[in-house]
Formats: C-alpha cells, structure tokens, sequence
C-alpha cells in the first residue's frame, strides 16, 4: 500500500501538465481534470482503508533517500480522512464549474488556465496533508498558493484583481512566517523532518520551544483565518467566481488548522498553549459572527461565518485532550462539507436572482424552490440545528470541554452556544429576505414583463431541477450542489462510525510514537538522536 502514496500528488500534477498541453480541446481537460480527481478519491480511500485497519501510517521515502536526508511522506489516519474529503469536494466543485462553463459558455473563464492551475491546487493540497517534514509541508502550500492567485483572478474584473492583491500580498508575508520559523527551527534542532523533530525539540529549553511554537503558529494562523489575522479574508473569497469561492472556503483555511493540529500534537506537546488558544478561539467565533450579521451580500456573509467557525476547531486544539481532538476532527470534517456546498448554493442563488445582496433578492422560493430547499439544508447544518452534523460536531467539542473543566472553558462553551445561534439567526435572515420575502416586496422591483425583457434568452437554460426559470443554471451545477448536500447528511446519518474513526485518528495524533516508529522503524539511530543537533 505505501506505493500508493506518492500517488496522491503524481496523479493531480501529471493531469495538470496533460490539461495545460491540451488546453484548445476542452472536453479531453474537463476528463483527464474528473479523471485525475476521481483516482485521487479512490486511492486515498484505499490508503484510508489500510491506515484504519493496521493503524500504522503509509510511508514512502521519495527517491530511496532515508530520512531526515530525503523527503517522506507519511498518510495516517488523519491524513488520509482529509485527503478523502479535500478530493471529494474538488471533484464535487469541478464538476460545478463544468456546468457553470457549459451554462455560460465559457464567455467568462480561460478554460484552458483554469483545470490545469486547478489541479495544481489538489497536487499542493494533497502534498502538505501528508508532507513528512516543514520544508515539504511549505512546498505544499506555496504550490495550492500559488495556484489560488489565478484562480482567484479568472477573469480580470477590477474587484477581483484588488481583492487578489490583499490576498496575494497576505499570502505572501504568512509565508515569509512559515519559511522563517521553518529556519529558526533548523538553526535549534538540526533537521525539518517531523519525525525527529518530534524527539528533538524536547530537549530543548523550555522558553525556546514556546518560541519556535509561535513562530509556526503565526504564519498557520495566517493561513487559517484565526483572529486577528483573519481580517483579509471577508474581502477576498467572495470576488471569485462561485467554484473557486466554494474551493477556498471549505479546504484552503482547514490546511491552516491541520498545520495547527499537527504541529501541536507531534511537535510541541510540552508547551503550555490552553490558555492563549482557548482566548483566541473564543474572540475568533464572536467577532466573526458579529461581522456576519452586519453583512448584506451573502457571499460576505459566509466568509465571516467562516472565520467563526474556525474558532470552534481552536477550542478543541486547545482543551488537547484525545476526546477533543476527535471532536475537532469531524468538525473539520463537517465544515469542508458544508461551507463548500453552501457557497456553491449561494452561486445558484446569484445566477438565478442575479444578485447576493439580500436587499435585492426575494421570491426565490417561488421561482426556485429546489434551491431553497438546499439552502435550507445547508443552513440548518451550519446553524448548529439537532440532528445535523453542525450539531453534534459542536456536542462533541463542548462535551470534550465540559470533561476538562476550567472557568475559562465553560466560558468558551457558552460562547459556541451564543456563535451557533447567531450563526443560525443569521442564515434564517437570508431566508426569509431572499425565498420567503415576496419579490413584490424588494426595493426597486420591476414588473415580471420589464424583467423577463432583461433575461437574454441564449443565457436561460430550463433544464436544472425546480429552477425552471434560472438564469443560465444547468443539470451538473444544481447535480453537484445536491451531492454535496447529500454529502452533509451523510455525516448525519453515519455520524457513529465517522466519529470512532475519527477518535481513532485522534489516538494516532495523540502518541507521537506511533509516528515515529513508523518513519525510523527500528528507532531513532543513535547519530540523529540526543542533543548533539542543539
């Protein structure tokens, strides 16, 4: 099974390269980019399989080089569920922009850029899930990076252009973070590689481990969207077209708190961080969903929904426990699936009321029944409604937090209640102003014949489900949304057995022998080990 790994970027950056030679023949890119992401799915479920029922992690040391002188990756449990899930929704997102280019005919996306830097963005996903050691880990995120910068500018409209530049400018210095405290951990230990940083950085000084656990934790937090470094994100996703929009928020901030995750759990055990994480995932929710309820465009409205949510994922990192970290697993879990499939939601919304400002929408229940069905599904999930899987995530983290009590926890609790109630208050506004509000209601409406004189009839389709009327809508964008959705009520319905999984991933992240062992299998060699590297 460990031939495999290596799989999980060749696949996607070999696609990449065939789209971009093929790029005049559209149909040969849209099946080499479904292809490529549909064997990615299939051999990470394989590995997924493997990992969960042995229990040691897949290793490969690329190019026959032992570490810590090569590059190893390494997919255990925790990798391998979020490889599984990032290359579900990447598969579920493409196949919305297939239909959204058909839908469109391609007048406002280069094709031809657009499924080659996309699968350069899977490759450098998948690369920093299962990366071995920081160096690799940092490839990975300047390869996703990189690629975001053009997809978040596909099609060169002014906002999207500044938005790009906040964002390229941000993702730049937090990787400027990364890199140096990547160097400064070099300097104190000797190696990058995870594994022997794991033995290493023990037994150094107390003050320079915290040192070293801030530097990393800056430039994840950046990548994260924790506050209050989260502030350039409400400005930048909600300019990109609805696929990219709906790629960014569902993975590119969970590689930031896998990062976190995986850091803290293998790396800097010994450092005292509760207090200050359990603070900052507390002012992360609540000033997140304060910017959400201010918000009239929805896609803005998300986006800090998004930053909230971040914070629940920080309240399960910092209680640390086994139990948290289980939680904070298939929160993580639910929250790609759910923030994905809402934003592309929310680009049906905007192609068939031709606006996300919910001052401008209403009617839509009427005219598109089926999308509000989604929404609604969506939304209760999100909000935290009983028995969806926002629910019983949150159930999870606050039951791991009530099992480690402390004044401050509690108070952290009490702020998850106050975020997922506001969260819900906020998605039922949209609701109701943009299904539930007659259109008659919205300011400066105009009469159906004034409107339907405006609809270019070359751009409506009639073909998607119960949006008869949608402007330029088609089967796959409203198929794939659906999927997605259904995705989200999976989590539900086999919410035990993805929770024991998830538990079981936890117990991996939380023995860093397990690690170890499986890198260095007959133990750290005695001339890498000690403190002869300080």
């Amino acid at each position: 099974m460990n031939a495999l790994v290596p799989l999980l970027v060749i696949i996607p950056l070999v696609g990449a390269a065939i789209t971009l030679i093929l790029g005049r023949y559209r149909r040969v890119q849209i099946a080499i980019s479904v292809t490529a992401l549909v064997a990615v799915t299939a051999t990470a479920a394989v590995l997924l399989a493997d990992v969960d029922r042995t229990g040691v992690p897949a290793v490969v040391e690329v190019g026959a080089w032992p570490p810590p002188f090569g590059i190893v990756l390494v997919v255990d449990r925790l990798a391998a569920i979020m490889v599984v899930v990032s290359a579900l929704m990447l598969l579920g997102v493409l196949v919305f922009a297939v239909g959204q280019g058909i839908a469109d005919r391609d007048r406002d996306t280069p094709v031809s850029i657009f499924h080659p830097t996309y699968l350069i963005l899977a490759g450098g996903l998948f690369d920093a899930f299962i990366a071995g050691d920081l160096f690799n880990m940092y490839v990975g995120f300047e390869m996703l990076l990189a690629a975001s910068y053009v997809l978040l500018t596909l099609g060169g409209t002014g906002s999207r252009i500044r938005a790009g530049v906040t964002y390229v400018v941000v993702s730049l210095v937090s990787s400027l973070l990364f890199l140096g405290a990547i160097a400064l951990i070099y300097g104190a230990t000797g190696t990058v590689t995870m594994a022997l940083l794991s033995d290493r950085i023990r037994e150094l000084p107390l003050d320079v481990q915290v040192i070293l656990c801030a530097a990393l934790l800056i430039g994840f937090a950046v990548k994260a969207a924790v506050f209050p470094l989260s502030f350039w994100l409400p400005d930048s996703y909600p300019t990109a077209p609805a696929p990219v929009t709906a790629v960014f928020a569902g993975l590119l901030t969970k590689v930031g708190v896998y990062a976190i995750i995986r850091t803290d759990k293998l790396l800097f055990f010994d450092v005292p961080l509760t207090v200050p994480l359990l603070i900052i995932g507390g002012l992360t929710m609540l000033v997140g969903i304060l910017g959400a309820l201010a918000q009239a465009d929805v896609k803005r409205l998300l986006s800090f929904t998004l930053v909230s949510h971040i914070g629940y994922m920080i309240f399960g990192v910092a209680i640390g426990t086994e139990l948290a970290t289980g939680a904070t697993i298939y929160y993580i879990v639910h929250h790609i699936t759910v923030q994905t499939a809402l934003f592309l939601v929310v680009g049906l919304i905007e192609r068939v009321g031709r606006s996300t400002s919910i001052t401008r929408l209403g009617g839509l229940l009427k005219k598109a029944p089926y999308v509000a069905i989604l929404f609604f599904i969506g939304a209760l999930n999100l909000g935290g409604i009983p028995p969806f899987s926002g629910f019983l995530g949150k159930i999870g983290l606050f039951e791991a937090g009530a099992a480690s009590p402390s004044p401050l926890v509690y108070v952290l609790i009490g702020a998850g209640v106050i975020t997922s109630l506001l969260t819900l208050y906020a998605l039922m506004r949209v609701w109701n102003m943009a299904f539930w509000r007659p259109k008659e209601d919205v300011e400066g409406y105009e009469s159906p014949l004034i409107e339907s004189l405006q609809e270019s009839p070359e751009s409506t389709d009639g073909t998607a489900i119960g949006v008869a009327t949608a402007v330029g809508t088609s089967k796959l964008m409203v198929g794939a949304t659906t999927g997605l959705i259904a995705l989200t009520l999976c989590l539900t319905v086999f919410a035990g057995p993805l929770f024991d999984l998830a538990q079981r991933a936890a117990g991996n992240v939380a023995t860093p022998e397990t690690y170890v062992d499986s890198v260095f299998p007959g133990g750290v060699p005695d001339s890498l080990s000690g403190g002869d590297a300080r």
